[in-house]
């Protein structure tokens, strides 16, 4: 039996924040299936290219954004556009580049797509130093811009809005290197679900309001226990599913302290199942992270959304309550009130249900597929161009 090598697809991402993992899965998915011809590859850009200080700087940026969220956000907006101390931040982030290098030579890849920003940073230094010619595209995992996010070398950028499209075109980044295809999704939020069946697997009761609550990959959900407490003054009983994500400590404390809770609670850790928690859920109360929220939009759940962290989430979540597929919250009793009255109010439900319908995301990935390999295709060509030209 003849062995086909197949052309590769080499996906950068890394582990600081589910949302570049899951695009990057979304990536592989969509290239799978559109294109079984190809070969994609994931890596994690931190883990390879710095395996020794990767655990550390993951460490400290998680603490830093938890405990001093503010000063993560005035450095953040300090660097959002291009100035001597972002530009700094990016030649202290373009290192890695021999690590980066063999890694080219291993995978032997076709096309190379950053789903972290320091990835695009690495790819965009080694094309600026004659190193490689690889045609590079960037997903940005959030609806923002940055200039984290923006290389002169980078072919096409992959970005979730207009917003952002024109943001990166206020940049000086070209009309034509820009691609608003949604922010990728795995394929599992795409699917239809039978709620009764659902209902039954989880034994839920289909009887209750059902509101999913989630704060990352990390559960960060505002002040921990404290909010999910303050819930018991709504009138009405309710059903809560709350995500712990990896937060062992805060799925304990929940434990105990709403076992005497009048609302029927579900309380559980890090899941592979959350979309079919949003197909039998009435509401979402989360932070506005760019691709859980992307996620639920394409499962058209409303969205409740509470304590963004200061920067792209801030960002995140002006973006969707200008889009009407939110409302925001900004203390604990103000989220309570908002929930109340959303759960009273099922218009408004309905309106922000069918304005998730204008977002087409159950296709971004696949659109971003297309993008990537006609990037792919195109860059070829042009270099096969310049080649024949100077011979």
């Amino acid at each position: 039996m003849k062995v086909v090598n197949k052309e590769k697809i080499l996906i950068l991402t890394g582990n600081y924040g589910d949302g570049h993992i899951q695009v990057a899965q979304a990536l592989h998915e969509a290239i799978q299936i559109r294109f079984p011809t190809l070969e994609p590859v994931i890596f994690d850009f931190m883990e390879w290219v710095h395996p020794v200080s990767n655990h550390i700087s993951r460490f400290l940026y998680f603490q830093g954004v938890k405990k001093f969220p503010h000063l993560y956000g005035y450095i953040y907006q300090k660097t959002r556009r291009a100035n001597p101390l972002s530009n700094m931040m990016k030649k202290i982030f373009s290192t890695g580049l021999g690590s980066m290098l063999k890694l080219l030579e291993e995978v032997q890849p076709t096309v190379v797509v950053s789903t972290f920003p320091l990835a695009a940073a690495v790819m965009s230094k080694l094309k600026s130093n004659g190193l490689t010619n690889i045609p590079t595209i960037t997903t940005i995992t959030d609806h923002t811009d940055h200039s984290c996010w923006v290389y002169p070398y980078t072919d096409q950028y992959i970005v979730g809005s207009n917003i952002v499209r024109h943001s990166l075109i206020n940049l000086g980044v070209e009309e034509n290197r820009i691609s608003h295809t949604g922010i990728p999704i795995r394929q599992q939020f795409s699917q239809s679900f039978q709620r009764e069946e659902i209902f039954e697997k989880y034994d839920l009761d289909s009887h209750l309001p059902t509101v999913l609550v989630m704060g990352g990959g990390c559960g960060l959900i505002g002040n921990g226990s404290s909010i999910i407490q303050k819930l018991d003054v709504l009138q009405q009983p309710i059903q809560l599913i709350i995500i712990c994500g990896h937060n062992e400590k805060l799925r304990m404390q929940l434990e105990e302290k709403l076992t005497d809770s009048k609302h029927r609670i579900h309380i559980t850790g890090y899941i592979n199942c959350i979309h079919e928690l949003m197909t039998v859920s009435d509401l979402m109360i989360t932070k506005p992270g760019g691709v859980t929220t992307f996620e639920a939009i394409a499962m058209e759940l409303p969205l409740l959304l509470y304590k963004p962290i200061p920067g792209q989430e801030q960002d995140n979540e002006k973006f969707l309550v200008q889009s009407g597929v939110a409302i925001r919250a900004k203390t604990d009793w103000d989220l309570t009130d908002k929930l109340s009255q959303l759960l009273n109010n099922q218009e408004l439900l309905k309106k922000m249900k069918d304005n998730s319908k204008r977002f087409h995301p159950k296709e971004s990935a696949f659109a971003s597929a297309e993008v990537i390999i006609n990037t792919k295709e195109n860059t070829n060509k042009l270099h096969g161009l310049v080649y024949s030209l100077g011979s």
